[in-house]
């Protein structure tokens, strides 16, 4: 009872009823991001992930979770996370960080992207490039390391070499540490949690049928958090702005799939020395 929860491990045969809903989440957030624009109100930003989720048969993870009330979560400028969907109308130069999750068959797909608009702050731009960059660093290290703290340990190296590269304009970029990446299967979130950050306990070892979701959260200041009055939306407590990227993995036999990714992440994992491994 004392020992770690417990992780649900995939068969071959369950990794591909994520596939598929991983490959709604994909599409639900393409056509997010082609028709994200100045003018465009979240809301309606949310009702095109609904149909799009809708026409593939499958289920949106997110509405009434805990009574979230929207398909996507949508957060703008110092909004980390959990934003909610409404009437806000996206500016030149907004931040805008996209989740959106999914079901079919009962297995869950959880994706998102930042979207940095037209006439964005270059420091902002620098901002979400470097938070997809810490991505594909701890997705990476899925495939080359021993233990699932190997992902926070890439995460933290790839955001300070950004700093040491004068990235974030000489400040230090903060790691949100409040949430986290998570197990994902049969559920949303489940066993094991995936920090973003070093930690003194390096978690379980990685192992075939482990799927979870890696999804760095990085600011342009303190990593500290607040939650506005919504009970949902997360923001950041000195309102720097923030940007949020996430793919659901799965650890197989050979290697790693990006189930999230229309192509298994294999462009994105390349340059970093990783090869997908077969699906099946």
């Amino acid at each position: 009872m004392f020992g770690r929860e417990r992780i649900e491990y995939k068969t071959p045969e369950q990794v591909l009823l994520m596939r598929r809903a991983g490959l709604v989440v994909a599409e639900a957030l393409s056509a997010v991001r082609a028709a994200a624009a100045p003018g465009v109100t979240t809301a309606s930003l949310d009702a095109l992930a609904a149909t799009v989720i809708g026409d593939h048969g499958a289920t949106p993870s997110f509405l009434g979770y805990h009574g979230y009330p929207a398909t996507l979560c949508i957060s703008v400028n110092d909004e980390i996370v959990h934003g909610i969907p409404g009437p806000r109308v996206l500016h030149a130069g907004d931040v805008v960080s996209v989740d959106c999750g999914a079901i079919v068959a009962g297995w869950h797909g959880d994706s998102a992207v930042t979207i940095v608009l037209d006439e964005a702050d270059a420091l902002d731009e620098a901002l979400a490039t470097t938070t997809e960059r810490a991505l594909w660093a701890g997705i990476a290290a899925l495939a080359t390391g021993a233990r699932l703290g190997a992902v926070g340990e890439a995460v933290e190296a790839l955001v300070d070499e950004a700093q040491s590269a004068g990235l974030n304009g000489g400040a230090r970029y903060g790691i949100v540490q409040e949430y986290v990446g998570h197990g994902i299967g049969t559920a949303m979130h489940q066993p094991p949690d995936v920090l973003n950050y070093r930690a003194r306990d390096r978690g379980p070892a990685l192992r075939p049928g482990l799927c979870v979701a890696v999804e760095p959260m990085l600011v342009r200041g303190s990593r500290f958090t607040r939650e506005l009055d919504d009970e949902w939306t997360v923001v950041t407590d000195d309102g720097s702005r923030a940007a949020h990227w996430e793919h659901s993995v799965a650890v197989l036999e050979d290697g790693i799939w990006v189930l999230t990714a229309f192509d298994g992440g294999a462009a994105a994992l390349e340059p970093l020395g990783v090869t997908i491994a077969p699906l099946l």
